[in-house]
């Protein structure tokens, strides 16, 4: 059977829907796209599926899953209590790329949740992920669909590189329009906090709420207690080739990267340079693609420019210096 099925990204398919939504059901796991990045679902509320995502992704029992909902009344009965400013935030940033961390409700499982009193919780906005939480009628936990630390799949190419056979279905609506993952916010703070900076920049929640803090990059020792969000770890969305990051204005880190590329000719080394840093949202959009890409070109090197951290640029930055790892950053002499 072809696990892998083509579906209308702005009108899917009734049919493709039912079908993936009663393999949900039996317990099975779907990929599908979301508006940020490729999802690996199961329902929620089942166990045995739950246990299936981190065994197919190799996924450490101590990162929570995000589960994503169909509406604000379907996230509600997975709250313990309502933040008061949950209203007013979903009204204006769902369906989106906006993750809540709120207290759970008794009956989310704690293997959900990295055995915290606290679920993740989503509504996303793609129409495929939309439909098919329609047409299952119940939460649907879903990571991203690839293995774990890798970069994150935003085409169903990916998800099929990765999983291959470990997934029952995969909904191929091509590539996701954002390309980086959720914002992640946790309204159990005061202030709240970013736990992981996403598709809504850190400004806009900030018109919503007033201040609003940025959680640093969690320590594997730390991450293995159990993590407050998903993708919090140090190293993640990693290719296999090294990745060194720049910082400087435009034109320093130009230069930086000419100098860079060759030294690296003199030794002999292979390279791919990031492309669009001068586009946040496309160079988001991108920006794993391109991660894959240069593995397809077995690069030794990934030459990546930071941009500036405000607005999209902020998740980017975040997904480069994890995927960098502890690799110090070069900086021009004005970031110094």
């Amino acid at each position: 059977m072809n696990h892998v099925v083509h579906v209308n990204a702005k009108a899917p398919e009734q049919e493709v829907m039912e079908r993936a939504a009663a393999i949900l059901r039996g317990g099975g796991l779907v990929a599908f796209p979301t508006e940020t990045v490729y999802g690996l679902g199961a329902l929620a509320l089942n166990l045995k599926a739950i246990h299936r995502i981190f065994t197919a992704k190799e996924r450490p029992d101590w990162d929570p899953l995000i589960v994503h909902v169909r509406d604000a009344a379907m996230a509600r009965s997975l709250m313990k209590t309502v933040p008061q400013s949950f209203e007013s935030l979903a009204s204006r940033f769902w369906p989106g790329p906006l993750t809540f961390v709120v207290e759970k409700a008794d009956l989310v499982p704690g293997e959900v949740t990295a055995h915290r009193p606290t679920v993740a919780l989503r509504m996303p906005g793609h129409p495929v992920a939309a439909a098919l939480l329609t047409a299952t009628g119940a939460g649907i936990a879903a990571p991203s669909a690839n293995r774990f630390g890798r970069p994150s799949p935003t085409r169903a190419q990916h998800v099929l590189e990765d999983l291959a056979d470990r997934v029952d279905l995969i909904l191929d609506a091509g590539p996701t329009p954002m390309g980086v993952e959720s914002t992640v916010l946790d309204l159990t703070q005061s202030p709240p906090a970013i736990l992981r900076p996403g598709g809504v920049p850190r400004e806009e929640l900030e018109k919503v709420l007033g201040e609003v803090t940025l959680a640093s990059i969690v320590e594997d020792e730390v991450a293995r207690k159990g993590l407050a969000g998903p993708g919090m770890s140090i190293r993640h969305y990693s290719p296999r080739a090294r990745i060194e990051l720049l910082d400087g204005t435009a034109e320093e880190a130009v230069v930086m990267m000419k100098r860079r590329v060759e030294e690296l000719k003199r030794e002999g080394k292979t390279f791919y340079i990031m492309s669009n840093y001068g586009d946040s949202q496309l160079y988001a959009q991108t920006l794993f693609d391109q991660m894959r890409e240069a593995d397809r070109q077995q690069a030794d090197v990934i030459l990546a420019i930071l941009p500036p951290a405000s607005g999209l640029g902020l998740a980017v930055r975040d997904r480069l210096q994890r995927a960098a790892g502890s690799a110090p950053v070069k900086k021009s002499r004005s970031r110094k």
